[in-house]
């Protein structure tokens, strides 16, 4: 059994720029997470799926469509549906700050907007998702 963060990097809905996603991506798994990356185009649903199947402990999210209020929210939604609200979820990409309050408030945890550095995401996900335990 891993005691690694394990983190999926997903690109929701029709949004087709992932550069960032994979950067991120990287980042963190050079900084010894365990990464999953979706690949573009996916549901929320389907990210959720693949958050619980892979028993992930953060899900990072990267929306550059401005589509961002509709989809976080579903993802933190669908989370609770299954009982899986353990899961942080975080994000980032083109987001105007003015957004940022009420997607806290639905329960995305951190956002990070064009010019967060890796280390600042890396950072911030080992500081504010649990370490698994075993």
């Amino acid at each position: 059994m891993s005691s690694r963060i394990r983190v999926v990097v997903a690109k929701p809905g029709l949004d087709g720029h992932d550069r960032g996603a994979k950067v991120v991506a990287r980042a963190l798994r050079d900084a010894g997470m365990e990464v999953i990356y979706t690949g573009l185009h996916q549901t929320p649903e389907q990210i959720v799926e693949t958050a619980i199947q892979e028993d992930a402990d953060a899900v990072g999210l990267s929306v550059l469509s401005g589509a961002h209020m509709t989809l976080f929210k579903r993802v933190v939604e669908l989370l609770a549906e299954r009982d899986a609200t353990d899961i942080v979820v975080f994000g980032g990409g083109i987001i105007p700050e003015a957004d940022i309050p009420e997607l806290e408030r639905l329960g995305v945890a951190k956002i990070f907007t064009p010019g967060a550095t890796t280390g600042s995401i890396v950072g911030w996900v080992r500081e504010n998702v649990a370490q698994p335990v075993g």
